[in-house]
């Protein structure tokens, strides 16, 4: 059966548990600056009125992205998703020196289903929402999560969930992330926990690959529109195992939005990912795209320093060697929780902060995937930042 139809049938027996919520029209984007790694036009503003399916541009090299209009949804494109991260602490500096308490993963996802294009109920499902959250707790090694599906028809604000095309606004019931001016905002009432986060930007928006268009693999179809806003000021406040929430921590934040008509290579099984804040303002993604014998098939990245311009990596420029590995007693996936990356911006260390950080979204999107906080060392071995690591494709080949 198409995995896209497994997903749509998954979610027509699961969405009951998604209760409707509705929220507010969103203001205009704050200016920023011109985001980092953008060539003269590569942005353009936008009123951000929605358009329908077949007005959505696909993706291809040389779109113009446009704000806030493309901080929305994408719904012409096949997948889609929001992505935030980050770690608060006892302070927001987060020095070598310094542990953080907590770490924290909410992402939105949308996937265009290819059914029911011609039905014109509002309860068919053209499009699955999903959701995924999870809170690292280092003080007591535990790691939470939890998950959420809807169906939707693509009409605005519907009960069960759905997402603006006019600006970053998606919700399953009582889980949101939105964007509010120059902050970021999620809410989250899950099974073991309640958070409630605000990320505020603090530094230009950072167009990944070409001007936001990312190549995922050796054919240009293989792309991504992507781009990240790192070094968000993060102040999170926290509720877990029915406990009231205590003071909100503080810390620093990432949010990545991408979206794809085709991500991955019929020989990629899955990928690995860091997006690292470096405590001296500067920002580090990296990934490689590994085929089943473990070998790279694509790979790239970019580093900022701070006030500079972004050096985007190309395909051949980026390594990830892989070092100590932990075996989930879950599913008895390995995976790698100590890597030497190798970019042209310099070598370093990454290893997680906590080994059991994998994340069972087969009751979602299907998948087994391991995503946590992770530190950055540098060739003494100090502490150099702190985001987080992804891998996929571990617990089977990774299907989009």
């Amino acid at each position: 059966m198409n995995p896209l139809r497994r997903r749509w049938l998954r979610a027509l027996a699961l969405a009951p548990w998604c209760a409707g919520a509705n929220g507010p029209a969103l203001d205009a984007e704050a200016a920023a600056g011109t985001p980092s790694g953008a060539s003269p036009g590569a942005i353009a503003a936008t009123a951000g009125s929605a358009r329908t399916d077949a007005e959505v541009d696909p993706v291809r090299r040389g779109r113009v992205l446009a704000f806030p209009r493309d901080h929305g949804a994408h719904l012409g494109a096949r997948t889609e998703w929001w992505y935030a991260t980050g770690w608060v602490g006892a302070s927001a500096a987060g020095g070598p020196g310094e542990t953080p308490s907590h770490g924290f993963q909410v992402t939105f996802f949308r996937s265009r289903t290819g059914l029911a294009a011609d039905n014109p109920s509002r309860f068919a499902a053209r499009q699955l929402l999903f959701a995924h959250a999870a809170v690292t707790d280092l003080r007591v090694r535990r790691h939470h999560h939890d998950q959420r599906i809807a169906r939707w028809s693509g009409a605005p604000r519907s009960a069960l969930g759905w997402a603006s095309t006019e600006d970053a606004e998606v919700r399953l019931g009582s889980w949101s992330l939105r964007r509010d001016g120059d902050i970021w905002r999620s809410v989250v009432e899950a099974g073991s926990f309640r958070l409630d986060l605000a990320q505020q930007r603090t530094q230009p928006l950072l167009l990944q690959g070409d001007a936001g268009f990312s190549r995922k693999g050796p054919e240009e179809r293989q792309a991504s529109h992507y781009y990240s806003e790192p070094q968000l000021a993060a102040t999170l406040r926290l509720a877990l195992d029915d406990r009231p929430a205590g003071a909100p921590g503080m810390g620093r934040g990432w949010i990545d939005h991408e979206w794809s008509d085709e991500i991955l290579h019929p020989e990629a099984v899955g990928w690995d990912w860091i997006g690292i804040n470096l405590f001296d303002g500067g920002a580090l993604t990296a990934f490689v795209l590994r085929r089943r014998d473990g070998s790279p098939l694509w790979a790239g990245g970019s580093f900022r320093a701070p006030g500079q311009p972004a050096r985007i990596f190309a395909a051949d420029e980026v390594r990830f060697q892989p070092g100590r590995r932990w075996l989930s007693p879950q599913t008895a996936a390995s995976y790698p929780v100590q890597w030497q990356v190798s970019t042209p911006a310099g070598r370093w260390q990454v290893q997680a902060l906590m080994d059991e950080q994998e994340l069972d979204s087969r009751g979602s999107t299907g998948t087994v995937y391991w995503e946590g906080l992770s530190e950055l060392l540098d060739g003494a071995g100090r502490r150099v930042g702190l985001g987080y690591l992804e891998m996929t494709g571990y617990a089977g080949a990774l299907r989009l």
